[in-house]
């Protein structure tokens, strides 16, 4: 079994490690493959040593010997949009965190037949585990299809499946609007998502809730793409509209749309507030800061390695990971 080298010639293996620890290499390799059958101590010397020599595992050589791959494969379409790409970001961490490594395959969530040859591509791999980023309920219908021999879970699903982890999108957008309508906003538009995208149908079913459980009439849903060049469409359809709030389905399309309403001569949030999902990078260094919701990746990501390393069955047990709204200066009292 060989492994990384020392810079001194030959790789560092397996006997090395033993012979500084002062173990058997049958010890070492326990170690290295989580055998409940070794002493702690035991365990913090073989450890110490492969420090000490600069010791890497090589995965490879690992999987031949214990018929393991500890790889997960992760299924994504999107990935240029904000949620996916940090989610794709948090779930390689949140594996190497927890002793894996990660295998991608991009699919086309439109086209059945790339998603299917997406997730052979990983099966044949070896992984031990498949997370589906699957916003499009396309894919979700792709994957139903399929029988697949190793646990699957799925994120940005809006929850939906057996399986789907998802942060509270619903709840996120009820929190969205909740902090218009409580400084006075009574009449709200949406610049909603595209329509095939399960997230942007649930925070548009959010929007409607929260307004409908405060005896609102909706203003008008805008359609967007998620794109800040959307948002900057939009503007025409607030101002003939009269609102005086807008809840944008994501950061990017608020940018759009806090653009051009400086551009009209409206100030925010004197004459229109906003309100923003995601909580992206930049979104408190908008003009005006941005009022938005924070989804949290991270621990999205941590929940998915666990129930695809587990088996999946966990995944179901889980509740949504709630959202939480980040206050900044987009929203104010109407005039």
């Amino acid at each position: 079994m060989s492994d990384t080298s020392s810079g001194r010639g030959r790789p560092i293996g397996v006997r090395d490690v033993a012979a500084r620890a002062g173990v058997s290499r049958q010890t070492v390799s326990r170690v290295l493959n989580d055998h409940p059958d070794v002493a702690p101590d035991t365990k913090e010397r073989v450890v110490s040593a492969m420090v000490e020599l600069g010791y890497r595992m090589n995965n490879a050589a690992r999987a031949l010997g214990t018929r393991r791959s500890r790889t997960l494969g992760v299924l994504a379409s999107d990935a240029l949009q904000y949620g996916p790409s940090r989610s794709l970001a948090a779930l390689e961490a949140s594996a190497r965190e927890a002793g894996y490594w990660v295998s991608a395959a991009f699919a086309d969530a439109a086209d059945v037949r790339a998603v299917v040859a997406a997730v052979d591509h990983l099966v044949v791999q070896g992984v031990e585990g498949i997370v589906v980023v699957a916003p499009h309920a396309q894919t979700l219908e792709a994957l139903g299809e399929l029988r697949i021999d190793v646990p699957v879970v799925t994120l940005h699903s809006a929850g939906l499946g057996a399986t789907g982890l998802s942060v509270d999108q619903a709840a996120g957008a009820r929190l969205a609007v909740a902090a218009l309508a409580e400084v006075g906003h009574t009449h709200i538009a949406h610049l909603a998502g595209p329509a095939d995208w399960l997230e942007a149908e649930s925070r548009a079913e959010g929007f409607a809730a929260e307004l409908a459980s405060r005896g609102l009439v909706s203003g008008p849903v805008i359609q967007g793409d998620w794109s800040a060049g959307s948002g900057y469409a939009a503007v025409e359809a607030v101002r003939r509209s009269g609102v005086t709030a807008v809840f944008a389905a994501n950061d990017q399309m608020a940018l759009g749309l806090l653009s051009a309403l400086h551009e009209a001569g409206l100030a925010v949030p004197g004459d229109v507030s906003v309100v923003g999902f995601d909580d992206a990078p930049d979104a408190a260094y908008y003009w005006p800061a941005l009022t938005t919701v924070r989804q949290d990746f991270e621990e999205l990501a941590r929940r998915a390695v666990a129930a695809a390393i587990g088996g999946g069955e966990a995944a179901s047990a889980l509740p949504p990971v709630a959202p939480v709204l980040v206050a900044r200066s987009s929203v104010a009292p109407p005039r």
